[in-house]
Formats: structure tokens, sequence, C-alpha cells
């Protein structure tokens, strides 16, 4: 329906409008005149309308006006505003943003728990757990974190929401590590009646268990049981991860068993933490049944549960069935095989010194084309390192960058070890200084690492500077660095430095069992068994319990301080303690009753060791030979020494050299210098690997004063003259090709008192010989000269056998000639050198003539001289010479042995000489009826094979056999 408008007549309207301009000049002539609009001065605002106006403006959506009002922000203000407009989280978010943007203002501890309740009410969680974490952040620097709960509590009643924010909080403090916290959070929600939610409860566990507190674990479990949180599969695989580090494996299957009644189905997670809890406790056995029971189950097996397998086998030094795991797993099809099973084969190879196999599994793991890891780098480094290769730790440096890998701390704590180990310490610094140049702090690691190299290197200074320097620069030490500077001071001898720095541990550090038993192995060694003694009570006043190497210890100082009363005394209190006597320990007493010539107790100790079982090992043989010796009982000396090498004990150094020690005392030197001559074969005394200790790997020398350290220390523990301990490691080093370094070693030696004797000259004569340098050989015969020390036979035979070897057949004769106006008379080895270098020289008629001579000399040629001749006229072809040689040995009633009658009896089977034959197998089989038929059926096997190719000879010798 249309409206009626009135509609004025033109004139009216003319009317009006002049009426309108008249007013407005009369107004005009008479009001005064408008000023302009002006704004308010919005710093004079009361904190009120301040709050408002800012409000009105956010909830409007015009957060850039808020840019034009002059105001300051500040506590009150924000609090106010998160107040005000608590109910719409996204102005509040704007508004909080905004405040936390400020140079000169950060918002409050109160304001940061409004914003994460407004937010959690909105269920903007992303935003909310942001913020809680910030609030963490912001505790860590300026407030304690228990003012955190006590604030979000405050905010809580204020605003009356939900609790969700109590249970976010909770899963921080949890993923953050910080589990007293958490555990706060966790009393304080169950307290309430409003317990966590199984997620947040799963992380405080998680939490838990990678700090180690076990039994916390558990206790938080069974207050989740309590308030009536039923767990899933993931808190109870937590659970049995938790059982197996804790050692409890047993525990953790009944736990698994007994997840069927909480309704939870193990998952194939759940069986791998039961599987590497068997796997940590060296049970491989118990890995392999949880397998059959995954397979019971229906749970499929992937590439994790077959690591874990490598991995327990490699534990145990089963690597053929680790690789076979990993080939098994390739032949299977459906898993997978990834660089991690690759790693964990390669690093068990590492670990157990096979180098070429750990090296043979990383090209085959390149040539599938898988990717390298730092741990695969980590673990090659390693085991070059510990093998001494370190030029090939550093390659697999270098080529880090090739993989798009940077070394990190383990990296280079574990190359600076080896250039340690290798007594390489400059190196390790500079490595030090790459290290920080790549931007890794040094640790505790790196520190006690270059500790341990200076003291071994006896640079003793250089790591108490370093030490300081550690100080200045504000690290503190732990416990390891502290045990390795001590014990490298006890070693050198520096008690009163080595009290110092005891005292400073005692009021920085924990007291633990390993540090007060180093210090205590250095009081004994020094022979300080009143500070000892001292020491031990202290260490109890501490509540430091005394552990077994503890009181070993303590015996084995006072054994060796002559105070064997006091050794059994500790013995008795340790056992009351509880702690069982070791073979260690007995070792220490037996050596303690010899020195105290309480030799009626040895006897009842060796009872002692048979009745509980006690293996006695080669050191404990070695204390019963050295101590009869001395007591000069040889009888009794080699019984002990019979026992040992029949249950298959090898005799070591320390015994040979207690034994001819015994016999020089006894005045039966020339007993003595066989023995000590025999033994220069070294099968079982120092063979290669006593001396691979010893080696630096990048020169392949001998590290000469570590050897020499360790032989004093062989010396004086078995109160043994240095002497013979020293000339059997010469005699050694010869014997294994190492002449060079047996004279560098010798050299040392000197610097140390050592004496050489004929023995010693003549030992290192013979092997500088040997190798070559016969010149030199003669020089060390002038030194001998020239310290009065007269050469005898046996070094003129190692000049003469060096100059045969050489070649110099001439100047050995001469040599040879010159013997006896030197007062010295040939022996038989002196005409055999010269025959066998006649002979391989190619000169019969003269290594004959030699033997004539020798004849001659009233010297009866032995069985090696016909052997050489025997053998050496065979391979001419001359027939007739050889049969006389062998007519010969055999009526000198020699045993032609197998060497020397092999071409004969070639010989005689191919000409069907069937008596000969015959009576030189009857003669070797009468000689040597005690062989049980071994050199009647090697004769025999010579016969056969003798005649190969001739079918008639091989049935006449078939006939004779």
């Amino acid at each position: 329906m249309a409206t009626a408008v009135a509609v004025m007549p033109l004139p009216t309207l003319r009317y009006t409008s002049r009426l309108f301009s008249q007013l407005h000049r009369r107004n005009s002539l008479h009001s005064p005149p408008t000023r302009p609009w002006k704004l308010r001065d919005e710093s004079d605002l009361a904190l009120p309308e301040l709050r408002d106006r800012i409000c009105r403006l956010l909830v409007l959506r015009r957060s850039a006006a808020l840019s034009r009002l002059p105001f300051d922000f500040s506590d009150d203000l924000l609090d106010a505003v998160l107040s005000e407009l608590k109910l719409n989280s996204n102005a509040c978010l704007q508004f909080f943003q905004l405040a936390s943007e400020q140079k000169k203002f950060k918002p409050h501890l109160k304001s940061y728990c409004k914003i994460v309740h407004i937010l959690s009410k909105g269920r903007m969680f992303d935003e909310t757990r942001s913020y809680l974490n910030q609030m963490v952040e912001l505790c860590k620097n300026r407030y304690h974190m228990r003012l955190i709960w006590d604030e979000l509590v405050s905010v809580y009643k204020e605003f009356t929401f939900s609790p969700t924010v109590f249970d976010m909080i909770l899963k921080v403090f949890a993923e953050r590590g910080l589990v007293s916290d958490g555990l706060k959070v966790f009393d304080k929600m169950c307290g309430w009646g409003r317990p966590p939610s199984l997620l947040s409860c799963n992380s405080l566990l998680s939490s838990l268990v990678r700090k180690g507190e076990w039994g916390t674990v558990f206790c938080v479990y069974d207050q989740v049981l309590r308030v009536g949180i039923v767990p899933d599969v993931y808190m109870c695989t937590i659970m049995v991860n938790a059982y197996c580090k804790d050692g409890r494996v047993g525990r953790a299957v009944e736990f698994v068993k007994g997840m069927e009644d909480l309704g939870v189905e193990p998952n194939a997670v759940t069986y791998q933490s039961l599987i590497n809890g068997h796997v940590e406790m060296g049970d491989v056995e118990g890995a392999e049944g949880v397998l059959r029971l995954m397979d019971g189950k229906g749970v499929p097996r992937n590439v994790v549960t077959y690591t874990l397998l490598i991995k327990g086998y490699c534990k145990q030094c089963r690597m053929e069935e680790a690789e076979r795991v990993l080939r098994g797993m390739k032949e299977e099809g459906s898993v997978v095989v990834d660089e991690r099973a690759y790693g964990v084969l390669l690093d068990g190879f590492c670990r157990n010194h096979k180098m070429d196999d750990a090296v043979r599994i990383w090209d085959e793991m390149l040539a599938l084309g898988l990717g390298m890891n730092l741990f695969i780098c980590n673990s090659l480094i390693n085991g070059y390192c510990k093998h001494g290769l370190i030029h090939k730790a550093e390659e697999v440096v270098r080529k880090l960058g090739k993989w798009d890998l940077k070394p990190d701390s383990y990296s280079y704590n574990t190359l600076v070890d080896g250039y340690c180990r290798d007594g390489n310490t400059n190196e390790a610094f500079k490595l030090c200084d790459e290290m920080l140049d790549d931007g890794i702090d040094m640790t505790n690691v790196t520190y006690n690492t270059l500790l341990k190299g200076l003291c071994r290197a006896g640079a003793l200074d250089d790591a108490l500077h370093l030490w300081h320097l550690m100080l200045k620069r504000g690290f503190s030490p732990d416990e390891v660095g502290y045990i390795t500077l001590l014990d490298g001071l006890f070693k050198l001898g520096d008690c009163d430095r080595a009290l110092t720095l005891w005292k400073h541990f005692l009021t920085r550090s924990s007291k633990n069992s390993t540090a007060f038993n180093t210090m205590l192995n250095g009081l004994c060694k020094m022979g300080k068994m009143v500070e000892a003694e001292q020491l031990f009570d202290k260490m109890k006043q501490l509540g430091c319990s005394p552990d077994g190497i503890t009181y070993r210890t303590l015996c084995d100082g006072y054994c060796k301080a002559g105070n064997v009363e006091q050794a059994f005394i500790v013995k008795d209190d340790m056992e009351r303690d509880g702690i069982p006597a070791s073979t260690e320990m007995y070792n220490s007493l037996i050596s303690g009753t010899f020195k105290a010539r309480k030799l009626g107790k040895v006897t009842d100790l060796l009872a002692e060791m048979h009745e509980r079982r006690l293996t006695p090992t080669v050191v404990t043989y070695g204390a019963l030979i050295a101590g009869w010796c001395r007591e000069g009982m040889l009888d009794k000396a080699f019984n002990v020494y019979f026992e040992m090498t029949e249950k298959g004990l090898a005799p070591n150094i320390t015994i040979y050299s207690a034994i001819i020690s015994g016999l020089y005392r006894l005045g039966r030197t020339d007993e003595a210098n066989m023995l000590l001559q025999k033994i220069m074969d070294f099968g079982e005394v120092l063979d290669h690997k006593f001396f691979d200790k010893y080696i630096k790997s990048d020169t392949k020398r001998l590290d000469v004063l570590r050897m020499v350290n360790f032989l004093d220390k062989s010396a004086k523990t078995s109160l043994l003259p240095n002497n013979v301990v020293y000339n059997v490691a010469v005699a050694g080093l010869c014997k294994s090709g190492k002449a060079d370094d047996a004279r560098r070693f010798v050299t040392a030696l000197l610097l140390r008192g050592f004496v050489p004797d004929n023995f010693t000259y003549t030992t290192l004569i013979h092997g500088i010989s040997i190798a070559g340098d016969v010149d030199e050989a003669f020089k060390l015969r002038d030194e001998m000269l020239e310290k009065g020390l007269v050469p005898d036979i046996t070094t003129y035979n190692a000049l003469i056998d060096g100059l045969c070897k050489s070649g110099n057949l001439d100047r050995a004769l001469k040599l040879f000639h010159k013997l006896r106006s030197k007062g010295v008379t040939p022996n038989v080895i002196t005409y055999n050198t010269l025959i066998d270098g006649y002979c391989k020289t190619g000169d019969v008629g003269k290594a004959l003539k030699v033997k004539e001579n020798m004849i001659e000399e009233g010297i009866t040629p032995s069985d090696v001289t016909y052997s050489v001749l025997i053998n050496f006229v065979s391979k001419q072809g001359d027939t007739v010479e050889a049969e006389k040689l062998l007519d010969q040995l055999m009526k000198a009633g020699m045993d032609p042995n197998l060497v020397t009658s092999s071409t004969t009896v070639q010989r005689y089977i191919k000409r069907g000489d069937i008596d000969k034959f015959s009576n030189l197998r009857n003669m070797m089989c009468m000689r040597s009826h005690d062989s049980g038929g071994i050199v009647n059926n090697q004769v025999d096997l010579i016969a056969f094979w003798g005649c190969r190719g001739d079918p008639d000879a091989c049935n006449t010798s078939e006939a004779v056999c």
C-alpha cells in the first residue's frame, strides 16, 4: 500500500528556505564562534575505561586500531583484558601476541596461565601446548617450577574452566624430562579425583623409563591402576621395557602373560622389548624363546626383531650365527634388510676384533645401495682405533662429508682416545681444536681421555696443567677424571700431590668405592699401610661400603709389606661381611706367606682353595714356583711347574725367570744357562702376541718405554733379578725377528742401570747376525771386550752363523781358524754351522772336508751333521755318498729323523733294495717303540710317496709294509 506524502506548493518551500537563512545569519551574529572537535587524551583514561576500549576494538576485530591508542603495556592491563575476554579465545590470543612482541614488556607467569586456560577452553590445543612450553622455559630462567602449578590452580578457580590444562602440562613436563614436576602434577590430579589422561600417563612413564627411575615407574603404574585408568598396549609395552631394563626379565615375561587378563594383546613392539631384555642380559636362548612365542601368537617378525637377535649373538661373540641371521633375512624375502641390521653386525665384528669381516660387511652394504649412517662410521672408527690403526680411522672421518655426515662427540672422543693410546697426545690436542671449530663442546669424556693419555705417557705436569685449565674454564671434573689423575700421580710416586687432590675430591664429589679403591691401591703400592688403614676407616665412616676389590687391595698391601697376619685378619673381616675370598686374594696370601717364611700355611691355603672350588690360575702357580725357588726347594717348584703344564696352562716370563733365578742362587749356573738357552724358542714365553701389545701401529716399532715399565713391574712383583727378566725379553725379541727393537730396548735399559752380561750380548749378536747386519754384530763383540766380558764359543758361533747366512764363508772360515788363538774351542755347533753354510752354497767337497776335520779334532758329528749332509748329497743325486753317510749315522747309533731318511728311503724303494729299506725301518721303529706306531706309519707313507709312478716299486714297498 502506497504511503501518502503531502507535497508543499513551490512558493511555500521558497519562503521556508528564506526563513532558515535568516535564522542562520542571526545565530552567526549573536553566538560565539565554535571550536573544532578534539580527541580526549587517552593517557588520562583509568584502567577500567582503557580495558573496555581495548576490548571493544578486539571484539570488533579492529586490533590494528590499538596502535593508535597511546598506552603502555603492563601486567595489570594484560590480565584485565584476558579476564574480560576469557570467552573470546581469538581476541585474547591477538592481544597476548601483541603484548609478547613488545621490546620493553614481557608477559608475567600469571598472564601465561590465563592464556593457556583460555585457549584450552576454546579448543585451540596446538596454541595451548606452544604457550605451555614457553611458560616452562620462562620458569627455568625466572621462576621456580612449583609456581606453575599454583598459578594454574588460581586461574582455574577464577575461570572455573575444565582441568584439561593440567593434563597438558603433565604431558609437557614428561616430554621435556622434568619428571619430578610431572610427578607432582600427577599426584595433585589424582588427589583431586581428576586423574590424567591415558596419553599423559604414558608420556610420564616413558620419561621415567628414559631416566632409569625404575622404582618410580612401578609406583606410578600401580597408582594408574588404582585410579581406574585402563592400560592400553602402549602402556603395557612401556612396563615390559621398564622391567627388562631393570634387569627383571623374568618379571617382564610374567607381565606379558598377564596382559591378556587386562584385555590387552601384545604387539610386535612388546615382544621386541622382551627380546631386547634377554639380549642385554646375554640370554640369546631366551630371546629365541620369545621368537617362538611370537610365531605361536601369529605376530610377524620384522627387521627390528632380527636386528635384535643379531645384536644378541654379537654380544656373545657368536659372529657366525649373527651373520647367519642376516643371511636368513635376505633369503626370506619378506623382510627388507636395512642399514641398521648391517650396522649392528658390522659393529659386532669391530667389537670382536674382526676388522676384515667388518670391512667385508661394509662393502656388501654399500654394494646394495644402502646409505651410511653415523652409527656405522663410529663403529668403524672405534674398531680401527682399538686395533691401533689410527690412519684407517682417519680415513673414515675424512669420508664422512662424502656421505653428508658430520662427526659427533663420540666420533671425536673415540679418535682422541686412539691417538692417546698410540702415545700421540699432540695429535689428540689438535683434534680437540678441530672439534671445537665444528661447534662440538669438549665433555668430561674428552678431558678424561686426554688426562689418561698424558698420565700413560708419563707427562704428569701436562696432565696437571690440563686439570687446572679445566677448573679455570669452570668445567667441573667428574669422578673418572679424579680417579684417572690420582692413578697417574701414584704411578709416578707423587703421593703428596695425590693426597692433596684426594682432599679436593672429598669436598666436591660423591663418594663411591671405585674412587676409594684407587686411592687405597696407590697407598698400598707405595707401602703406606698406616695411611691405607686410615682411608679404609674413613671410607666406612662416610657410609661407602667396601667391596671385594677394597678388601683384596688391602690384603695385598699387607702381604707385600710383610704383615701377613693382618692380611689374614682382612680376609676374615671380608668373609664376615658376606664377601667370599677370590682366587686373586689367595694369590696375594700365598705370596705373603712365602715372604713371611710361614711355609706351613701355603698348604692350608691351597686346601681352602680346593674346598671352595677356586681354580688356580697362572698367577697362583707363578706365586708357588717363585716361592719354592726362593726357598731353594726346586723339586717342589718343578712339581708345581709340571702340574701347571699338565692342566694346559702355559708358563710365562715370570715363571721361567723364577726358575732360572733359583738355579743361579743355588750355584747351578750351567743348568740355568741351558734353560735360558732352551726357552729362546719362546713358543710359550714371549710370542708375537706379547710384543704386539707394545707395538706402535703407525711406525710398527716397539714402544720401548711401555715394555721396560712392564718388565720392571714384573720383576719387582716376583722379587726376581731384573737381569734375568730383561735377558729373557731380549732373547724373545731377537727370536721374533725384532733385532733393531732389541737393540733399542737394551739402550733404554742401560739408562736404568742395567748391566748387560754375556748372555745379553750373545743374544743380541745372534739376532743381529741373523738379520744380516754382521758388521754391527762384530761391533757388539768389540763392545763386550771393552767392558771386560769374554766372548765364549756361543758368541762366536752366532758370528760365524751370521757370516754363513750372509754368504761370507771365507770370512767365517778365517774367524773359525782364529778361535783357538782367542782361547775358544770350536764345538759341534761351530762345525755344523760351517757344514750347513757350504751345503747351501753347493760346495759339497768342502762340507765333507769340514766333517772329516771335525772327527780328527775328536768331535763326534751329531745327527744334525749327518742330516744336513745326507739331504744335500741326495738332492745332488749322489746316492752312493748318501748311503755311505746313512750307514755311518746308523753305525754311530743315532736316530735318522724323517727329514734325513725320506730321500734315502725313496732310493731304496725305487731300486727295490728291500733289505736296506727293512733295516732302516726296523731300526727307526726299535728306537721309537714309545711312539705308538707313529714312526712306523710315517716311514710307510714315505715309502708309498717315494715310489709314485713306479708300480713295481710300489708293489715291493707294499709287501714290506
